[in-house]
């Protein structure tokens, strides 16, 4: 080979490894555009209970990030083993990036998967939970709830809750604009806390679900919260630790003290999943 040949061969080579190494920078930035740039933090508190039964994950893929927490309720540790279940079912199924493809689907797969996990391991009544789960893919949220698991979205210093739950009250507002109930019958239920729907019991089909995805342009928080925080703590008082300095586990960390200072008697386990989409 002659020396032009081999100055050809050498130009023509470097020329391959510098588009090789552009293909993957922006194989990497589609990745990242893809994530939303997402940052999480997650905390909780026992509050003043002897068991701790608030329980939650987070799970990355190339098509998306889904956060899960479970909030648990039963005789001994049965509320334990049941937050701790759902959880672990959420984060097998959305290992596999093809569960991002359909989050409704994917979604109801869980809720359905968690449910019958938990009456497999417990007697029904032993033990049952309230999830909510959320997915960010595409800068876009999706959620689905069962029981009182909140999710809210915390942008332009508000924190909009989106999520409504399966309360007697929140039921009992639904028959009224249904006209099932009265005003008068409908406000005497509207201060009711108690579940009508979970994991962990025979019959279990609802699933509340987003209505349409719900836009997210970058700097916004996603919270999902267990009814000890956004029970106890103030609201005001949780939009103001959003909109302070510190990283999202630090804010995590924040969020859940405000139960730990609160001078409410018998706290409740208190938990955050907090995940901030980054401009």
């Amino acid at each position: 080979m002659t020396i032009p040949e081999v100055i050809i061969a050498i130009l023509i080579l470097s020329c391959i490894i510098l588009l090789a190494g552009r293909v993957r920078l922006e194989a990497a930035s589609i990745k990242r555009k893809r994530m939303g740039f997402c940052e999480t933090g997650a905390s909780r508190t026992i509050g003043d209970r002897e068991v701790q039964e608030d329980e939650f994950g987070i799970t990355e893929t190339e098509e998306g990030l889904m956060a899960v927490l479970a909030d648990g309720m039963g005789k001994h540790y049965g509320g334990k083993i049941a937050s701790r279940t759902a959880v672990q079912v959420f984060l097998d199924l959305f290992e596999d990036r093809n569960a991002f493809y359909n989050p409704q689907y994917s979604f109801r797969k869980a809720f359905q998967g968690a449910n019958r996990e938990i009456l497999n391991q417990l007697e029904e009544n032993q033990g049952s939970a309230s999830v909510g789960a959320a997915i960010i893919k595409d800068r876009k949220l999706y959620y689905a709830v069962v029981g009182n698991v909140k999710i809210a979205v915390y942008r332009n210093q508000e924190l909009v809750p989106v999520s409504s739950g399966h309360t007697i009250g929140v039921l009992a507002k639904q028959k009224y604009e249904e006209g099932k109930l009265t005003r008068q019958e409908a406000a005497s239920l509207l201060d009711h806390h108690r579940l009508y729907n979970f994991v962990g019991r025979d019959g279990f089909r609802d699933v509340e679900f987003f209505d349409t995805p719900i836009a997210l342009h970058g700097g916004e928080y996603v919270l999902l919260m267990s009814d000890g925080l956004y029970e106890t703590a103030r609201w005001k008082d949780l939009e103001e630790c959003l909109e302070g300095d510190g990283s999202c586990q630090e804010k995590a960390y924040r969020l859940v003290e405000l139960v730990n200072q609160s001078e409410e008697e018998e706290k409740d386990n208190a938990a955050v999943v907090l995940i901030q989409v980054n401009v």
